[in-house]
């Protein structure tokens, strides 16, 4: 019984009364249309974006790998002024050789402190280019998830907004109504209190 009564109160703009307006009814329909789209469009919208970024992951975990390479240079332990030690790691110079057989130089991160000529592992794409770790598959797995929550949250975000900005306009119209219709009837009454 007490359901219902919510049901009934919350269904009052779709009722017919003669104390309902036009505008009630518009935003009536607005309140639904951004539940719904908020409901179906975020999850839509979130499950589309984690199968798209996890595809991505799975795209650069079967296009890398990692590749054996030598320092060059010796991998300094400290912060230096030029460069510096980022989570116990630093820039370097190191040398590979490709699937192709060709060799190649440039710089990644490597642990701090270590000597020329140290064996390191490196990763390369397709084309034998240095390039990041890719992350491993419960790693996109949660960044998949967070990305598609941020989606979600976002496409959320713009249609309750858009909303609130029709549902303002409405409810500027509603008084500007009222006053006209006060201006029609409030001489009528006679005394005026302002």
């Amino acid at each position: 019984m007490r359901g219902d009564r919510r049901t009934k109160r919350w269904l009052w703009r779709f009722r017919s009364n003669p104390l309902r307006r036009h505008d009630d009814v518009l935003e009536a329909w607005l309140v639904l249309a951004v539940l719904l789209l908020v409901a179906v469009g975020g999850t839509l919208a979130g499950v589309v974006t984690a199968r798209a970024a996890d595809d991505t992951f799975a795209g650069q975990r079967a296009d890398r790998a990692p590749v054996r390479a030598v320092l060059l240079a010796d991998a300094p332990r400290t912060t230096g002024a030029k460069g510096g030690v980022y989570g116990g790691r630093t820039t370097t110079k190191v040398r590979w050789t490709t699937p192709d057989g060709s060799r190649r130089t440039g710089s990644t991160l490597v642990d701090a402190g270590q000597e020329a000529g140290a064996a390191v592992t490196v990763w390369t794409n397709r084309q034998g280019e240095l390039t990041t770790r890719p992350p491993g598959p419960s790693d996109a797995a949660v960044e998949a998830g967070f990305l598609g929550a941020g989606a979600a949250l976002a496409l959320s975000g713009l249609v309750i907004g858009a909303g609130a900005v029709v549902r303002c306009r409405l409810d500027r119209r509603r008084v500007a109504g009222w006053g006209r219709e006060w201006d029609l009837v409030g001489p009528e009454w006679g005394h005026r209190t302002s």
